[in-house]
């Protein structure tokens, strides 16, 4: 394809103007002010529309979908004893890959064009993403209470067997990681375990740290320090990871998660919800931490539009500090794309780059809330919401102008209703 007269973020997200970018398989072959000689295909005219890196959604539970506004107004604790685990207790296989392929829609209508989930069930959500052609870094969360052997649980099983019929799967665009759920949801041991595995086959780490502060302070009655430093000593950043949350962290956290080059994954919009607090983001930044962006589950969000996470995203801290000064457009963009890649370990993606993975989405201008453009950058942050008019992951149009050329959207809105009325009435 030939995105011919178009408007680009650059790799260094700046905004160019009247661009080609061809797309040759999966990858961006050209960009320049010249038309290319070469025949690329289809040409698309980017008259008034935006041609950028994809978003990159860093900490999601995408099967949890059929729990969108289900469980309302209450506090942590109750949303989850109350309403998540009862629900979660009568999954199927049908629900979870209805669940699934419901998020990838949502998904790719918002222009995220890959996620970090951690999760069970963890072969229907791989059949979903094949299905759907989008891309994932996938973990089967694991918790363990007692002095179990990680080995003898069918949880950490079902991950050993996962990670090797799926790594690397569909092309590249499926990653299995692994994924310690949180330090109060697992053992000293099993946490050793895990993540000594997780560094003797190089995968990537996922985990919720300091989400509240009931978690953050429990930890450090316990162990006698943070929930950064409880993983640290135990060696689960010794390997590619990304702790999702992190409201509480502390000075001394920041200064292990930049050691260990951990992706910080920021959850606005969740976190405000289940009034769990605003993540000190200035912070990171200033520490040179890798900041990304997620939704969380669209139980506690309650939706997948990442430009209202990223308004959220650059907001938040400005009240929480009392100063508009920080954060920066430029720095919320990169949280939403290429850092994410960087923090799933897709170095090839997430900027418009010759060479790189064409993982890219079409923003459209010409809408009112979009004019006038002083600076574009400004107004995708603060006035954006889409629409994107087109998804391309790998090179591939998944999404376009309201069409969906990998899900059947009819079936999949069917399948999902279908499936929550039949968890609803078992409970």
């Amino acid at each position: 394809m030939l995105f011919s007269n178009i408007t680009i973020l650059d790799e260094n997200f700046e905004v160019k103007e009247n661009m080609y970018v061809a797309v040759k398989a999966d990858r961006i072959e050209y960009i320049g002010k010249e038309k290319p000689l070469e025949d690329y295909g289809r040409v698309y005219d980017g008259k008034g529309k935006l041609l950028m890196p994809g978003f990159v959604n860093s900490h999601a539970h995408g099967a949890m979908t059929l729990m969108r506004g289900y469980g309302e107004n209450l506090k942590l604790n109750d949303w989850l004893e109350t309403k998540v685990y009862p629900f979660e207790d009568q999954f199927d296989h049908d629900a979870v890959y209805w669940s699934t392929m419901l998020s990838m829609a949502e998904s790719l209508k918002y222009g995220i064009v890959s996620s970090s989930d951690m999760y069970f069930w963890i072969d229907d959500m791989v059949k979903a993403i094949s299905d759907s052609k989008t891309k994932i870094n996938l973990s089967r969360s694991i918790v363990c209470f007692d002095d179990s052997d990680i080995w003898d649980l069918p949880s950490v099983k079902e991950m050993e067997r996962c990670v090797k019929a799926y790594h690397g799967g569909a092309g590249g665009r499926i990653l299995m990681d692994a994924s310690v759920h949180a330090e109060y949801t697992n053992t000293l041991k099993s946490t050793r375990q895990l993540a000594q595995y997780t560094k003797d086959l190089g995968i990537n780490m996922h985990v919720h740290a300091s989400e509240t502060k009931f978690e953050h302070e429990e930890c450090k009655k316990r162990h006698g320090v943070t929930p950064t430093r409880f993983f640290y000593d135990n060696g689960v950043f010794d390997t590619r990871a990304t702790a999702a949350h992190l409201v509480w962290a502390e000075d001394e956290d920041l200064d292990l998660l930049k050691e260990k080059d951990v992706t910080v994954c920021v959850n606005p919009l969740s976190n405000m919800k289940l009034a769990s607090g605003i993540a000190n983001v200035p912070k990171f930044l200033d520490k040179g931490i890798r900041v990304a962006i997620g939704t969380d589950s669209v139980a506690s969000n309650n939706s997948l539009n990442f430009f209202e996470e990223m308004k959220t995203f650059a907001m938040a801290s400005k009240v929480m500090l009392g100063d508009p000064t920080v954060i920066t457009p430029k720095e919320t963009l990169m949280a939403a794309t290429v850092n994410g890649m960087v923090g799933q370990g897709r170095l090839d993606s997430g900027l418009v780059k010759e060479g790189f993975k064409a993982d890219l989405i079409v923003v459209d201008l010409d809408q009112p809330n979009m004019h006038p453009i002083h600076n574009l950058l400004n107004n995708l942050v603060y006035s954006g919401d889409g629409p994107v008019t087109m998804t391309m992951v790998d090179g591939e149009v998944l999404y376009e102008e309201g069409n969906y050329y990998s899900i059947d959207i009819e079936r999949t809105i069917f399948e999902a209703d279908k499936a929550t009325e039949r968890i609803l009435k078992k409970i």
